[in-house]
């Protein structure tokens, strides 16, 4: 695997490109109907609760009932224990069911507890499993043990879709995050991910553009798509909207979709819904007119 340097003011430059397109009231309505659409509606607290996991799949299914033309989101994104109520809770909605594994957020457990970690999540029915990689390995140059277990874990996963996530806060460089980028794809990865949202910094535009420029490096060498997932600290339509706009840019309109693009995010949703309400009104509903979870 040859090693890349990132032209890291080249990249800032870019991204902060994206942030300057104009984007007006009727493509701003369908952009905003896109971001629902792709949002994985996330709860990974230690206070999670069954109440609080009904409230979540409640509202992944039926975002705003005053908003009828709002699709469900892609996915509810939970912890291990809690698949099998989303799994019931969800249905046949459309909805999907992910679980973050492999001892998320830190990752730091034997392969076998992480496989075992994964098993039980596809077992209780998850359709996607988010797995964090071994940053200590990575970032001390074994390699080979990060694309091991990402193997091993793409193994366990059977049938569901493989989220790897690389946690690019800690990987301290463009040239890491694309280093790492390419290592997952290469070991089965169906998406990388950005983050856990445990990190900060989380997503951010410039480190989301080199994941989506290997990502096209890779579809072109192989015409093989890889699904891309920014996630911690996107919580505001326009932010969103940006990231729509640099992954049409990169990658096209084939990534346009929520087969092959998500948000992992928890408030996101509720200022799509906001902004929404204010292009259908006029007027921006009140915070409390929408549901937090």
């Amino acid at each position: 695997m040859p090693n890349r340097t990132v032209d890291k003011v080249a990249v800032e430059a870019r991204a902060a490109s994206f942030k300057t397109r104009s984007i007006k009231k009727d493509s701003k309505r369908q952009g905003l109907l896109m971001v629902s659409s792709m949002i994985d509606l996330t709860t990974l607290e230690g206070k999670d609760s069954a109440a609080k996991v009904r409230a979540l799949c409640q509202k992944a299914v039926q975002p705003d009932a005053s908003l009828p033309h709002v699709s469900p989101v892609a996915a509810v994104c939970v912890y291990p224990r809690w698949v099998s109520l989303a799994r019931e809770l969800v249905a046949d909605s459309g909805v999907k069911v992910a679980s973050v594994a492999t001892a998320f957020p830190s990752g730091q457990v034997d392969l076998e507890t992480k496989l075992a970690d994964v098993r039980a999540a596809v077992t209780a029915g998850a359709d996607e499993i988010d797995m964090v990689i071994h940053r200590g390995a990575f970032l001390s140059g074994q390699l080979q043990v990060v694309a091991d277990e990402i193997r091993a874990v793409k193994d366990a996963c059977a049938a569901a879709h493989l989220k790897v996530i690389l946690e690019t806060g800690e990987l301290e460089t463009y040239d890491n995050v694309v280093r790492a980028s390419e290592l997952a794809i290469a070991s089965g990865a169906d998406f990388i991910k950005t983050s856990t949202g445990k990190v900060s910094p989380a997503a951010t535009m410039p480190v989301t553009l080199v994941m989506l420029e290997t990502i096209r490096s890779h579809f072109l060498a192989t015409g093989q798509m890889i699904g891309m997932k920014p996630a911690g600290g996107i919580s505001t339509a326009k932010d969103a909207l940006h990231y729509l706009v640099m992954l049409k840019e990169t990658l096209g309109d084939a990534w346009l979709t929520p087969e092959w693009f998500r948000f992992g995010a928890s408030s996101l949703l509720n200022d799509v819904l906001l902004q929404l309400h204010r292009l259908e009104s006029g007027q921006y509903a009140a915070h409390y007119d929408v549901t937090e979870s």
